[in-house]
């Protein structure tokens, strides 16, 4: 009788906590099922032409079919490698995709090698993020090609394919004029410029926030490389570099208060391997896995009372909301979480992690999941919930949870001689570099 009714328990509670009546995955089925569908979206949504990602799954603010996005396809890239290492894909038809993609890349609108933040997917000819962003923007870029230059260290075998793979992305990359966005040799990297509006923008790159990796392949140039002054003199110097401040117990050594938003610990280590990665700033697996502690202790916190936050329900991030898109933090705090930001600090947090993936999957269900995983974002206090999905919030999450389960994607991009070369020169402690 006690065995029997302890079965009987055991089922009641296993109905109560899957709201959803899902079949019960184990872990690693479930790691598999949300790469595997989030994926997806950098399948389907591919351009018909460039096969380059777009920009979002919907046309909201008036984005038209045509807008690709240059560092969400840089994401994607990355997440079509683990589709093909993980067979979603023959590696066949990734690289050949890949192709595809370098060869549009090739003849669409640069300056001084650097694309611009959207693109045309048909036609290769820049679309202006603003009125004054209307050439180049150098941190998409590093994201583009943070992603390249993994598929450069993946796609080796010595096929037709793969080898002209390699070598045009070769070529992009070198021609990247890195020293030329310092604006006459300053010591700082500017973020845009244009052919129409020069250096308008006006928007030097200091930290601390998502822009490292820009630093590193600037670094990392054989042809255009950047002085280690630029790295010390002006990423390392500002107001909010340097932290130090201790928030629900954990110190943060980089950055404004509390953290600001997740993907600060997203963008730039989904190659650059954040694990043993020192300068003589910070260590930054403490950086980014403090960030994300506080940030989840924010939510659990939750001082402004939000409907549906809690140790399962946690992550705040840029993404969509219920008045258009925002920046979304501790100190920027609308009730909205954004799947994203814990799906992708899975190699930080991972128990924590899986608590909120088990929570997206089985509790909220058909709220937030659909075919391409959890939607951009949700708000219980306002019964929001988003129904569309971005480029920039599901490549991290497919790269992310592989670099958790496999390491992967940091051992392609760390074992690039190149990049070893640009950490060297900037100063920075990491075990891949000798």
């Amino acid at each position: 009788m006690l065995t029997r009714f302890l079965c009987i328990l055991s089922l009641f509670f296993s109905i109560v906590s899957n709201a959803q009546n899902r079949p019960i995955l184990s872990d690693s089925a479930l790691l598999d099922l949300v790469q595997k569908q989030t994926f997806q979206y950098f399948w389907d949504f591919a351009h018909p032409v460039s096969g380059m990602a777009r920009e979002r799954s919907n046309t909201a603010f008036g984005y038209g079919d045509e807008v690709v996005t240059t560092g969400g396809t840089g994401f994607g890239v990355m997440a079509i490698i683990v589709a093909a290492e993980r067979g979603w894909i023959t590696r066949d038809t990734a690289a050949k995709h890949l192709l595809k993609m370098v060869n549009f890349l090739l003849k669409a609108n640069s300056y001084h090698g650097v694309f611009p933040h959207w693109m045309n997917g048909e036609t290769g000819k820049t679309i202006p993020f603003s009125r004054k962003d209307d050439g180049a923007d150098l941190v998409e870029t590093a994201y583009l090609f943070q992603g390249l230059l993994c598929a450069r260290q993946y796609f080796k075998n010595e096929n037709k394919t793969e080898t002209e793979l390699r070598n045009r992305i070769g070529w992009m990359w070198s021609d990247i004029e890195w020293n030329w966005f310092t604006k006459n040799g300053e010591d700082v990297l500017y973020w845009h410029w244009s052919p129409n509006n020069g250096w308008a923008m006006n928007f030097p790159l200091r930290g601390y926030n998502e822009c490292l990796i820009t630093y590193v392949l600037a670094a990392a140039s054989e042809r255009y490389p950047v002085s280690p002054a630029v790295y010390h003199r002006g990423w390392a110097q500002s107001n909010f570099f340097k932290n130090g401040k201790t928030f629900y117990g954990y110190q943060l050594p980089l950055g404004f208060d509390y953290g600001g938003p997740l993907f600060f610990s997203h963008y730039s280590f989904l190659g650059l391997d954040p694990r043993g990665l020192k300068d003589q700033y910070a260590d930054y697996w403490e950086q980014n896995k403090n960030h994300t502690l506080i940030n989840r202790a924010y939510v659990i916190d939750n001082p402004k009372h939000y409907k549906g936050y809690g140790e399962n329900s946690w992550g705040l991030t840029a993404s969509d909301n219920y008045q258009g898109y925002g920046a979304h933090s501790p100190t920027e705090d609308l009730g909205v979480i954004t799947p994203t930001a814990a799906l992708s600090a899975f190699p930080y947090t991972p128990q924590y992690s899986m608590q909120a993936l088990k929570h997206f999957y089985y509790d909220l269900g058909d709220k937030i999941w659909g075919k391409y995983g959890c939607v951009d974002a949700f708000s219980e206090s306002k019964n929001w919930y988003a129904n569309s999905y971005l480029a920039i919030d599901e490549g991290p999450i497919v790269v992310m949870i592989e670099n958790y389960r496999t390491g992967l994607l940091w051992k392609l991009f760390m074992t690039d001689p190149e990049i070893q070369k640009g950490l060297k020169r900037f100063g920075f402690e990491s075990p891949w570099v000798k």
